[in-house]
């Protein structure tokens, strides 16, 4: 039998399917945390923003935060290659990071896992998926924030007898 063939044959495991649910479990709940970590840097951007005027501290707020949830979806991304390595479903690291940073981002990849992992390659898309709905939520949220500290100077500025 050919390895395309055992892709017809093979039968997802119970085992397969419980490490799934348990690494987008781990995968969310990274996520969680690293989204209390960017909203909490962006609300103390704001307040230090207030003082700073100007499109640029705007920008350098949502910059930050982006940079935060980008290293926090390549630590989820590092779990799951990490997996791949542990159950030998990837020869290497460097493989398997690969591997799943490309699944992450649903884009695919010439790499395939062993039979025995193959659904898992789905599931770290679906995880993807998830997860950078999220960060948009995030991002969007952030943006409007920013929105808001803006008219609040608009505001402050055109306010006579107001010296700031």
């Amino acid at each position: 039998m050919t390895d395309s063939q055992s892709y017809l044959t093979h039968v997802a495991s119970f085992e397969e399917v419980g490490w799934g649910i348990a690494l987008i479990a781990i995968t969310m709940m990274i996520h969680a945390f690293g989204m209390i970590v960017t909203l909490a840097t962006g609300d103390a951007m704001q307040r230090r923003l207030l003082t700073a005027k100007g499109f640029l501290a705007n920008i350098a707020a949502l910059i930050a935060t982006s940079w935060i949830i980008v290293f926090v979806h390549l630590s989820e991304v590092m779990v799951w290659a990490a997996f791949f390595v542990l159950c030998g479903a990837m020869p290497s690291m460097t493989a398997a990071y690969y591997y799943a940073l490309l699944q992450y981002v649903t884009v695919g990849s010439e790499l395939t896992l062993s039979v025995h992992w193959r659904l898992l390659g789905g599931l770290i898309g679906m995880a993807g998926l998830l997860t950078f709905a999220w960060s948009t939520t995030v991002l969007l949220f952030e943006i409007r924030q920013l929105q808001r500290l803006a008219r609040r100077r608009q505001r402050s500025a055109i306010r006579p007898g107001h010296d700031g």
